[in-house]
């Protein structure tokens, strides 16, 4: 520790600085104030006339050390005074304090816990309404209302105890448990959904306008392959006619694969497939689509597609609109819930091949109505993104305002989203949900 000289030294050196001062602060990607080179900048500032005030003497940390009772003097026996406040701390009277308090509060809730409701008969089907919001409503025709001075008792403890999260008691044929009645409301809705499209689909000629209309809400996970391949235009709609389209347009895909599928390593394709090549990879999910046998089936059909459309050819993003129709055709052949997680080289290869070739068509199909977002300059995305524009403003005027104080443009943030139809953005099973409503819709419109 220095002397008392060398500390009245060391603040005579800082007495022209009193403490809250204004001072240049730079980082560590700029240098140093230097007063001499920004003598320039210190000038050209020009100085506000102000009245003229009588200067404070400007007083040193000696004087405002003296003039304090309560400052600590800083001396050399600051480390024994914290070496000796630290052995005074006795670990089980701290401990005991601790759990005495975490008791008292224990006790606080529990005589603020308000009563459990009353049971209910297992034949009544009523809902019986939460603990927080059976203390807040009175009966229509039970006891008259209550009055100021337990209101204003009550106010602070119900206002707690509604933040808390409390069990909804439900009774359903004698069922109170809350995951039992959503499961069993739920499965009875899906089942009569799934009811509806059985039903639909069984006829010896389906009802493409009213499979549609029943589509926009969402299909079934085991009626939805076959009613993408309907809405798609990929199957018809008679059910005998069935078989052989398929047959005829998984045979005829494959003789694609023959004839051209050779020539990806030829000067004038080699770019395409490299580019096919290099883009697989960075898709999801990635368990997927990293698989040997996922990652052939998709560059076969890319190129194959890219080689029979040369007006736009392979342009990135068409890669992610394979990958819903390979999932959802998937489904029907896999035991696992998760088909990311699926292991594909336990799928035979005859199953496969179908399923790249039904992939193939249904992603086609899709393409031919917006191919326009792939070719040169890409005029499809732009019309979209302008659309996206003009709704934004007419529905949110404030947000559409904002984004243009800021010279915000909707393409900068907008293209992905028409380039992928959203496959980038939201995650995979939300993005074959929200196919579901775009196989209803315009192919041409989409995604707005």
């Amino acid at each position: 520790m220095a002397s008392d000289g060398a500390r009245k030294q060391f603040w005579k050196r800082s007495n022209s600085k009193v403490p809250g001062s204004i001072q240049h602060v730079y980082g560590a990607q700029h240098p140093p104030f230097d007063p001499l080179l920004h003598g320039t900048l210190l000038k050209a500032t020009p100085k506000v006339p102000t009245t003229p005030v009588k200067a404070r003497r400007t007083s040193t940390f000696q004087e405002f050390e003296s003039n304090t009772s309560d400052a600590w003097d800083a001396s050399e026996d600051d480390d024994e005074l914290l070496a000796m406040a630290a052995e005074s701390l006795n670990t089980e009277v701290v401990m005991e304090t601790a759990n005495r308090v975490l008791r008292n509060h224990s006790q606080r809730q529990e005589r603020r816990r308000p009563p459990e409701p009353p049971a209910v008969p297992s034949g009544d089907l009523r809902l019986v309404k939460s603990v927080s919001e059976s203390h807040t409503s009175c009966p229509a025709g039970g006891m008259g209302a209550p009055s100021r001075r337990e209101s204003a008792s009550d106010a602070a403890p119900l206002q707690r105890s509604q933040s808390l999260p409390h069990s909804v008691t439900v009774a359903l044929g004698g069922t109170s448990d809350p995951s039992t009645l959503s499961s069993s409301a739920l499965s009875e809705r899906e089942a009569s959904r799934l009811d509806k499209f059985k039903q639909l689909l069984a006829g010896p000629n389906t009802d493409l306008e009213e499979l549609r209309k029943l589509s926009w809400s969402g299909i079934p996970k085991s009626v939805r392959p076959i009613t993408w391949k309907l809405l798609s235009g990929y199957l018809p709609a008679n059910v005998e006619r069935r078989p052989a389209t398929l047959q005829r347009k998984q045979k005829e895909y494959f003789a694609f694969i023959e004839h051209y599928y050779d020539s990806r390593h030829d000067d004038a394709h080699q770019d395409t497939y490299r580019q096919i090549h290099i883009d697989i990879p960075r898709m999801s999910p990635e368990a997927l689509i990293l698989q040997p046998k996922v990652t052939e089936i998709f560059e076969r059909i890319l190129f194959i597609w890219a080689i029979r459309h040369p007006a736009s050819g392979y342009v990135q993003g068409i890669n992610d609109l394979v990958t819903p129709f390979f999932v959802v055709f998937m489904c029907e052949h896999i035991e696992e819930e998760d088909v990311d997680a699926a292991d594909v080289s336990r799928v035979p290869t005859d199953v496969l091949r179908n399923v790249e070739a039904d992939t193939y068509w249904c992603m086609s199909r899709l393409l031919d109505g917006i191919q326009d977002n792939y070719t040169f300059a890409q005029p499809g995305i732009q019309m979209k993104v302008k659309m996206l524009e003009e709704l934004v403003s007419r529905i949110d005027e404030q947000v559409h305002r904002h984004l243009e104080q800021h010279e915000v443009r909707y393409l900068q943030f907008a293209f992905r989203w028409m380039n992928n139809l959203l496959m980038r953005e939201v995650p995979l099973h939300c993005t074959i949900r929200l196919w579901d409503t775009y196989q209803d819709v315009d192919v041409k419109t989409l995604p707005i």
